[in-house]
């Protein structure tokens, strides 16, 4: 059996310049993360005595108590609404980023700006417009009541900030760009004459989507779903503004343990890495589904 030209070239071992300049990368990675995370894995099996201290004394009593039902209530809640964003994020971002993908380029690059315009802000600050716009003499209920909407078809009591809508509102706001962009690079790369070939064979337009278009752009669908999901589990900052400490998720719960007083900090570090568990299995479990669906 011969071999093939492409399978007896060998690839050359990066050298020592290589290595030079990926030491900086190197460097910050192990400073800025690996050293945090390992503190924190510490942390987790120490023992808390009061007022916040930390006894050097090894227990898994910190692990056991995640388990308890309240705890664990808080890490289902948080994994829900990471996923019913991501969902929506998906089907809200995916007609805008093919629609963007499939104009001209001179629009193209103004609809990417739109696109990019939020993140010339903090996403705190975007927050608390919607807290302006949902709080009860805000925007959005002054033009319910100026259009009759509201007390006619919905009750002027409905209340919609502080609610799980409210927080699901904030948080698919956040996300939303993270689900365009990486599709809008799958879309751009795709080829037109593979759809036009899928007419010719008779293949109707939600054939030629489910056949043609989506398994072309689901790399960029994968990379959307991990960019929204493993991120929109640990959020705090928009809960607590939008949610008004009625909504509690997981995020919360740990910024609680570091931050406020008398805080369990072993604990803190227990549900961190808790989470970190929780963002490689999401990794892993998307990963395979979409090397599974590259094979097919």
């Amino acid at each position: 059996m011969t071999r093939n030209k492409e399978d007896s070239i060998t690839t050359p071992r990066p050298g020592i310049a290589a290595w030079l300049l990926l030491a900086p990368l190197l460097m910050w990675l192990a400073t800025f993360v690996v050293l945090p995370m390992a503190i924190l894995l510490v942390y987790s099996f120490l023992h808390s005595a009061d007022f916040g201290e930390v006894e050097a004394k090894f227990t898994l009593d910190n692990y056991r108590r995640m388990f308890s039902p309240v705890y664990a209530l808080v890490l289902w809640r948080s994994v829900c609404y990471a996923a019913v964003t991501t969902g929506l994020c998906v089907v809200i971002g995916y007609p805008v980023a093919y629609f963007i993908g499939r104009t001209a380029p001179p629009w193209r690059n103004r609809l990417l700006m739109l696109v990019m315009i939020p993140f010339w802000t903090s996403f705190l600050v975007r927050a608390y417009a919607w807290f302006a716009i949902l709080m009860e003499h805000g925007l959005l209920k002054s033009a319910l009541h100026a259009l009759r909407i509201m007390p006619t078809l919905i009750s002027a009591d409905v209340r919609l900030l502080y609610t799980p809508g409210a927080v699901l509102i904030a948080l698919v706001y956040t996300y939303l760009p993270f689900v365009i962009l990486p599709v809008y690079g799958s879309v751009e790369k795709l080829d037109v004459s593979l759809l036009e070939a899928a007419a010719d064979l008779g293949a109707g337009p939600l054939r030629s989507f489910v056949r043609v278009i989506l398994p072309l752009t689901w790399p960029g669908v994968v990379a959307a779903i991990l960019l929204v999901f493993v991120p929109s589990v640990a959020m705090f900052a928009v809960t607590s503004v939008m949610g008004g400490g009625r909504v509690l998720l997981i995020g919360d719960l740990i910024q609680d343990q570091f931050t406020a007083a008398g805080g369990n900090l072993p604990f803190g570090a227990a549900l961190g890495m808790a989470l970190l568990a929780l963002f490689l299995l999401s990794f892993l479990l998307i990963g395979r589904k979409a090397a599974f669906q590259a094979m097919r």
